[in-house]
């Protein structure tokens, strides 16, 4: 009889518990904290979703299926997780990002809009443009509550007969002939498959691979007019050029969240993780904000740090090997996509396979930065 080990309960790790549990999978997940917790990568109050990617068109029918189990999560868990307030990507005209963006929308008839002048105006007050600049509008699009998501499919797979330890780390998973061996300091367990979605602590039970853990940091600014950046009304935005960041709605009211797209600092594991944020960078946000969102006061409320695990690449690690399920280092970009990677790990434990393409994310491929 198969008994699944989920090594870390974030973002990915309690979506596979969820979806093993759903199956009827005997799973236990294992978490240094508890599922929700403010240490990995699921931090920060918002997340984005998108259809249109500007990381590759291979991922378009991953996200559709995510978002109907996105959808399906919210009805088990009885709260909204999913805001459908649509997206937008702003910049040059001839950005490869936003060549990418529409690439993808061409390649998957996606029901993308390109927005200048008036109609940018009118529809994305919030997002004024600069000369030469266009809006690509995403109706697909929208906002998801990172930490809210964790607890709820946590929750779900305890309700379908899940366990989860907390506050027990895991130092160790060792596999032979016969299964696979999880040591933690309580002692060692015996299951017969592993699941290894230790989200920023990916170098630690995955040595042999090129992993490198990375500071991430959100800065939260007040609004000038309280009727802009309406979380009901106010689409995600990512803005690519000089600068770059992702800005998110007001989505508890205090601030809006922006993240600056800048190369993120490395660090040795999320323990070493400095919680406090130099003024340089901050005042390096301040002026992004300053140029390009006269909306928001340029001097931020709040500042906040967290930990991702990334590849040379940037694109996630997920695949089997032996009787291992690895699910980890999808770079910065994976939670939007974290049910669909739950149920295709489930694919993976059950039958060795699955039928979703996940070529681009297989572990033993060649790992070479992206230019």
């Amino acid at each position: 009889m198969i008994s699944v080990a989920v090594v870390g309960v974030g973002a990915v790790g309690s979506m596979a518990l969820w979806r093993l549990s759903e199956r009827g999978i005997p799973a236990v997940g294992f978490d240094a904290y508890a599922p929700g917790h403010d240490r990995g990568a699921a931090g920060g109050e918002s997340r984005i979703f998108r259809t249109a990617y500007k990381e590759g068109s291979a991922y378009v029918p991953l996200l559709r299926q995510a978002r109907d189990l996105w959808e399906e999560l919210e009805r088990r868990s009885g709260r909204r997780l999913l805001t459908p307030a649509g997206g937008v990507t702003v910049g040059p005209r001839e950005h490869p990002s936003i060549r990418a963006v529409l690439d993808s929308a061409r390649a998957f008839d996606l029901p993308v809009e390109v927005l200048t002048g008036q109609d940018a105006r009118d529809r994305v007050p919030e997002h004024p443009l600069r000369d030469g600049e266009v809006m690509v509008a995403d109706p697909e699009a929208g906002h998801l509550r990172p930490e809210p998501a964790v607890v709820a499919a946590a929750a779900a797979a305890e309700r379908a007969g899940a366990r989860i330890a907390r506050y027990t780390p895991v130092t160790q998973v060792r596999e032979d002939a016969a299964g696979v061996t999880v040591v933690t300091a309580e002692g060692e367990r015996r299951f017969t498959h592993a699941v290894v979605a230790p989200g920023p602590w990916a170098r630690t039970l995955l040595p042999h691979e090129p992993i490198v853990a990375k500071a991430i940091t959100s800065t939260w600014f007040p609004r000038r007019d309280e009727s802009l950046f309406d979380p009901g009304r106010c689409p995600i935005a990512i803005r690519v050029g000089e600068p770059a960041y992702s800005c998110f709605p007001s989505v508890d009211g205090a601030g809006v969240k922006v993240n600056l797209h800048v190369p993120w600092r490395e660090i040795g594991s999320p323990e070493s993780l400095a919680r406090s944020v130099p003024a340089a960078y901050v005042r390096q946000v301040a002026r992004a904000v300053a140029a390009t969102l006269p909306g928001l006061r340029p001097d931020p409320v709040r500042v906040a740090t967290y930990a991702d695990a990334f590849t040379p690449d940037g694109h996630g690690l997920l695949g089997r090997r032996g009787r291992t399920v690895v699910a980890a280092a999808f770079s910065g970009h994976g939670f939007k996509l974290a049910p669909v990677f739950g149920d295709i790990v489930a694919d993976l434990v059950e039958s060795g396979a699955t039928a979703r393409g996940i070529g681009h994310l297989a572990p033993d491929r060649p790992l070479r930065r992206s230019p």
